[in-house]
Parts: structure tokens; sequence; C-alpha cells
């Protein structure tokens, strides 16, 4: 709202706008520690509520910095006006010092351009913003996807383990079962083999 109600001169728009940068970067810096503290967060639920804060937070600069935007153009378009005004008000007095058409009609192709510009740079500052949201919303999209995966397959590590152990407890058993029938053959065997070559005992 400063920034819209700037009446002038550029340079004390220059220094609101330089307020704005450092509030922007501070903004920028907690952010980002936000974010770090969720990445170390131990419990799952945790992580992803910290990291939709995050996305809020985000979000909600990238409106500011629009904002920002529209105030400045908004601002800087008034600025140019009023100094279009006060050449038009001077005009009698440019003409008491001799000064000529061309000059004017050149400061008001020149103010057009600038004005020209300025609406380029913010729409393509705009276009960015747009472009930056739509990579997040995508980033966001792609973790959760990827979470979802992650849990699907921790399920199927868990399955293949019990299975496993299942399978390694059968083959004991199996084992314990060929030794049990070996046993039992040799000792049928031995006890013929005993029956024939030695009757008396």
């Amino acid at each position: 709202q400063d920034i819209r109600d700037c009446p002038g001169p550029l340079s004390a728009l220059t220094e609101l706008n330089a307020a704005v940068k450092e509030k922007f970067r501070h903004l920028r810096g907690r952010i980002q520690e936000l974010e770090q503290m969720a990445k170390e967060q131990d419990k799952e639920s945790e992580k992803q509520a910290l990291l939709r804060e995050v996305e809020n937070h985000k979000k909600q600069m990238l409106s500011n910095q629009a904002a920002w935007r529209k105030a400045n153009l908004a601002c800087k378009i008034a600025i140019d006006n009023s100094e279009k005004d006060q050449l038009l008000q001077g005009r009698d007095s440019l003409r008491q010092r001799k000064t000529t058409k061309e000059s004017l009609a050149e400061s008001a192709s020149n103010i057009t351009e600038s004005l020209m510009g300025i609406s380029r740079m913010m729409s393509q500052q705009v276009q960015q913003s747009e472009e930056t949201v739509q990579t997040l919303a995508n980033s966001s999209r792609t973790i959760l996807e990827a979470n979802e995966e992650f849990k699907s397959m921790s399920g199927t590590i868990q399955l293949g383990r019990k299975l496993i152990t299942k399978y390694n407890r059968r083959e004991l058993t199996d084992k314990l079962l060929i030794f049990l029938a070996l046993a039992l053959f040799l000792a049928t065997v031995l006890y013929i083999l005993k029956k024939r070559l030695f009757p008396f005992l």
C-alpha cells in the first residue's frame, strides 16, 4: 500500500522497494529454515504437515510478490503521469525557455517506451510466477506419489520376509523328515542283515 500511494519521486520508490526486497529475502530464509526442519522430522505425518505449511508459505510469498509488482507498476504510471502533467503545465515557461515541440514529443515518446518496457517486464514476471507455482505443485504431487510407492514397497518387503521365514521353517522340517526316513531305512536294513547273517542272535 505504501508503494501504491508513493507520490514520488522515483528515488523514494526505490528506497521503498529496497526495504521490501530485504523483507522478502528474510521471509525466503525463514521458509527455507522451516523446510529444512520438516526434512529432519522422524515422523512422516509431521514431516508432511510441515511440508504442506512450507508450500502454503511459498504460494503466499509468490502472491505477495505479484501484488508488489502490480503496485510498482501502478506507482510508476502515476509518477510518469504526474511528470507528464508537470510538463504540460510548464509548457508556457518551457516556451519562454525556447523548448521546441520536437523536444516535448521526444520526452513523451521516451515516457511511452518506458511504460511499455515496464509493462512487458511485469508481464514476464507474472508468467514466471505462474510457472514457478505450477512447478511447485508438480513437485508436491511427485513427492506424494513417491511416498505412496514407498509405503507399497515396504508392505511388499514385509510380506516377502514372512514368506522367506516360512520357507526356511519348511526346509528345516523337510530335512528332519528325510533324516528320520533315512534312519528308519538303515535300521530296517541292519535288522534284515542281522536276521539273515546271524539268525542265532
